[in-house]
Parts: C-alpha cells; structure tokens; sequence
C-alpha cells in the first residue's frame, strides 16, 4: 500500500477552506470564510481500528529509509548523512540569528562563510558556513556550541517529495475560488505551465535562479491546486499559483534552506495558503520559518509522509500550527 497524496489532495483542498476561518488567519491575510460543504466526510466506520496487513505496513516503513539510502549513495560527492542518518548538503551547517561574537570566532577557527540572508518583514537571519577541513559536520556544530550553547546551530537537511504522480488522480470540476482566495502557493518541484491542465493560468514562479526545471511531482500537485480543464478543476481552479522550486533537478534539491528562502517568498508576496508536498526531519530553522508564518496568519498544509502509522513525526507536517494531510486507507 502506497498512500496516494494526489488523491488526498482533495480532500485537502475542502480542509483548508473549513480553516480558514482561523481568527488570526482572517485578521492578518483576509483569509476567506467558506460554508462547511454538506455530504464531505471520511469514508467508512472511523470508530473501529482500522486494521492493516503487516507486509504492507512493513513495506511502508522502510521505503523512505531506502531512498534515503540510495540517495546517499549516488550523490556521495553532495550528500552526507547527520549523525541520525538523515540526508544534508556535505560541509554546511546552519546557524539561526547568530552573534557578532560567535561570527568572529568562526572565522578565527578557519569557517568560512557561504551564504547570509536576512528575511525582511520575518526578522529572521541565517548563515551558512563550511567547517574547516578535516572537521566533521558533527564536531563543527558541537565545536561552536560549546562557544555559544544559546546559538541555534543545525544541518542543511534535505526535504523528499512525499507521494508519487498517479494516473487516477483526476477529480470533478469545482467552482471557482471565492474572492480573497485568489492566491495559492505551492512549495514543491518544479512545475510545466504548458500542461493541458494549466495552460493560460496565472503562475509566479521562485527558485532556481529562474531557470526552469519541471517534475511531474510538482506539475501533479499544482493541477490539483488550480489546475482547470474539461471535466476537471482544481481545489481553487483559476486561482494564481505561487510556485516555488525547491528541487531545480541537482542532487541537493529540497535543501532546507531553498524551503526557508520559498516560505520567505511565501510571506512577502502575502499568499494566504501555501501547500508543502515534502517530508524530513526536525530542522531549527524550518521551526522558526514556519512558526513566523503561523503567527502572521499564513495557513500551512503539509504530508506528513507515506511511512505508514508507527512512523515517527515527519517535518514540517508535524509543526504546530501546520495541516497535516494524511489517509486511512
């Protein structure tokens, strides 16, 4: 069993539309009230357990570890492994709003500085430097720790697509988005406008320097959103799309930091819903980006991953203040 995040896409759509009545969302964004939509519900008796067969379920708990695996393995040159196994960018380590002081002391111990970004609007910042040679990534974070235990300090982790394109995704037709819901964002791969299913809608595009890399995964994800074709709508069919590409085709796609500078887009260009098809670990800097956007009244819609029911939290579904989109069956 290979839950089918298309499909559950939606029954996602109809979720956001019953939450946008979040006060704070309303207040901030304009977030639109939509009317609870007689006949929506899971299907079947969800007071019983739902039961499964092992195998199924075996199978589902080791799939991502295995493309984590193979991941690794192909793009050893990019990829390294965090001390509990997850995939980050080789020689980069993240430091969230960092001192002047602990800077300097970087430097003197041979760090060098590889990128810096400062968020208006969010007040965040971070920095990304690379350890000098021969220090692991895991000594170079407990090296600057010790100098500054307060300073927050994490790996580039990589974030995976999370569900695969199905050719029985296809849905009714919906009426058009209320008015002020006429944004949507979608933080994925990247997407081909010259689908049947997309052509002539409005499109804003971030990533990739503005080159274009588009998937199927995030061209899927995208028509369910707002695509509109005959006998086929989107959840908001018609609306204009803020896509963000955080994969653009190279093997450290889906780096965290691409997700924070798409959510930092997310928040400048005011768009009030913004769906994450993507799943990983823990990570302090997608924590703070995703907390600053909940508590500007932003409304997140994350997976929380294909790894079956006894799989830990996946990020950044697992966030509070976050959707979490999941099956049953």
């Amino acid at each position: 069993m290979v839950l089918d995040l298309f499909k559950l896409t939606r029954r996602l759509a109809i979720t956001v539309g019953l939450l946008a009545a979040v006060p704070a969302a309303q207040a901030q964004l304009g977030l639109p009230v939509r009317p609870a939509l007689p006949g929506v519900g899971l299907p079947g008796d969800l007071t019983r357990p739902l039961r499964l067969p092992e195998a199924p379920l075996a199978e589902l708990a080791g799939r991502r570890l295995r493309q984590v695996d193979e991941l690794l393995r192909r793009h050893a040159g990019e990829l390294e492994p965090d001390p509990a196994g997850q995939p980050v960018v080789r020689g980069e380590l993240l430091l969230v709003a960092p001192g002047d002081a602990l800077l300097a002391e970087a430097r003197r111990r041979g760090y060098a500085l590889l990128r810096e970004r400062r968020v208006e609007g969010l007040d965040e910042r971070w920095v990304v430097l690379r350890p000098p040679p021969g220090v692991s990534l895991a000594e170079a974070r407990a090296a600057l720790l010790a100098v500054d235990p307060q300073a927050t300090i994490d790996f580039n982790h990589l974030y995976l697509p999370a569900g695969e394109p199905s050719s029985g995704s296809a849905a009714p037709a919906m009426a058009a988005p209320p008015r002020g819901a006429a944004r949507i964002g979608l933080v994925d791969s990247g997407v081909e406008a010259s689908h049947p299913a997309l052509r002539g809608l409005a499109l804003q595009r971030q990533g990739c320097g503005g080159a274009l890399h588009p998937q199927a995964h995030g061209t899927a994800v995208a028509s369910l959103l707002v695509g509109r074709a005959e006998g086929f709508g989107g959840a908001a069919a018609g609306a204009t799309l803020y896509a963000a590409d955080v994969y653009c085709g190279v093997p450290t796609g889906g780096a965290v930091d691409a997700v924070a500078e798409a959510l930092a887009w997310m928040a400048r260009e005011r768009v009030a819903v913004v769906n994450l098809s993507l799943v990983g670990p823990p990570n302090r800097l997608l924590e703070r980006l995703v907390a600053a956007l909940v508590a500007r009244g932003h409304l997140l819609v994350a997976a929380v991953g294909n790894d079956g029911p006894a799989a830990p939290p996946l990020y950044p579904a697992a966030y509070p203040g976050v959707v979490g989109v999941t099956a049953v069956t």
